[in-house]
């Protein structure tokens, strides 16, 4: 694809590359954000320590309060940016907030979105609580909106647009990090009194959404663990604070192998958020389930033909890969991935395929476009 004809099809969907300049900056931005949050949690009073649980190796941080010590979980091993930041944590110094504000200022400037005050407040109490450090991933809209800066792009205003926010975390997570957070409507309070729990219908003794007076809504969700009975009850969760979690169809393949980027607020709040191409498959799944809100499944198209046009050109491999993930789950998986390609236009559904045929896909790994719902007639 001609670079021409690249921003020709952002522009159609209401989407414009930034400057490579205001790139760097969220690069720089998101780096320095890090860590100030690594700073604002662990001191050079405690000490790292890996543990292991079956395969994987985690890292906690211990320290001594009041005579008692006092073990945090870190995160996995295996992510990269997490170890090199332990590795050099006696050299981080802490960053200077006004300059960082400075940093979010300039990008606003550049195009990139600005989010609500509710859901910055909320997500800016969650992060302070504990949240993303527990491993938890910010899905939904609000996740959406982070995408901009990671792919460098103005994405469209009407996609943006949001009263809700969602956060996910994983079931087998929540009962393995032997850690929790503070009570979660005490967070929410803390931004808004107003907040309410919703008893779940099933089960009045759990929560997983909670309202604010305006009608703001929080919701907490997970994996489901198999079976769909399990999707009518709420999960408990142990490290959300007294929070349940509502299970939901597809959420694993959502939210694994998340990525960290920015929601533009304050000094920049560092967040977890799935990987973009995830997203991008994820929503079109959504779309064909979507049969009694269909002002939630045309959102759930526009999002992802969106992404689905910036990664055939950002991360065109990934995109595939992602794809085709999802299409060999299954024929339940299969039938509604191609029911929400139906959903897409001409040329999101092109997209797709110039991906996997421009990262050499299919050669690689020998198959036919068709083995991937993706036809062979572009």
């Amino acid at each position: 694809m001609k670079k021409g004809d690249y921003g020709r099809l952002l522009r159609n969907r209401g989407a414009h590359q930034i400057p490579l300049a205001s790139q760097t900056m969220f690069a720089e931005l998101l780096q320095r954000a890090g860590d100030a949050e690594f700073d604002a949690n662990f001191d050079e009073r405690g000490r790292f320590y890996q543990t292991r649980s079956g395969a994987k190796a985690f890292w906690y941080y211990r320290r001594r309060f009041y005579g008692k010590e006092h073990n945090l979980y870190v995160g996995p091993v295996d992510d990269k940016t997490l170890s090199q930041r332990i590795e050099r944590f006696q050299d981080i110094i802490k960053p200077d907030f006004r300059e960082r504000r400075q940093l979010v200022r300039q990008l606003l400037t550049s195009g990139l979105p600005r989010p609500d005050f509710t859901s910055a407040a909320v997500i800016e109490a969650l992060w302070k609580a504990g949240f993303f450090r527990l491993r938890g991933v910010l899905v939904g809209t609000v996740a959406f909106q982070c995408y901009a800066g990671m792919l460098g792009v103005r994405l469209p205003s009407a996609q943006l647009r949001t009263e809700d926010a969602d956060f996910a975390l994983d079931f087998a997570i929540a009962h393995k990090v032997g850690d929790t957070m503070p009570s979660i409507l005490n967070v929410l309070h803390s931004v808004d009194e107003s907040f309410k729990p919703v008893p779940h219908q099933s089960d009045l003794t759990r929560v997983s959404r909670f309202k604010s007076g305006s009608g703001f809504l929080v919701e907490f969700l997970t994996s489901n663990r198999g079976s769909d009975d399990y999707q009518s009850r709420p999960a408990d969760m142990p490290a959300l604070g007294g929070a349940s979690a509502q299970p939901l169809r597809h959420l694993d393949f959502l939210i694994r192998e998340p990525e960290r980027s920015l929601l533009l607020y304050k000094g920049g709040i560092p967040v977890t958020v799935p990987a973009p191409e995830r997203y991008a498959v994820h929503k079109v799944l959504l779309s064909s389930e979507r049969k009694e809100n269909p002002a939630k499944a045309r959102k759930d198209v526009q999002q992802a033909e969106t992404l689905i046009i910036v990664l055939r050109n950002e991360r065109p491999y990934e995109m595939a890969e992602a794809w085709y993930e999802a299409w060999e789950r299954g024929p339940r998986w299969r039938e509604k991935m191609h029911a929400g390609l139906l959903r897409l236009s001409d040329e999101a559904r092109k997209a797709l395929h110039d991906a996997a045929a421009q990262a050499n896909f299919y050669d690689e790994m020998e198959i036919k476009p068709g083995q991937m719902g993706l036809g062979e007639d572009y």
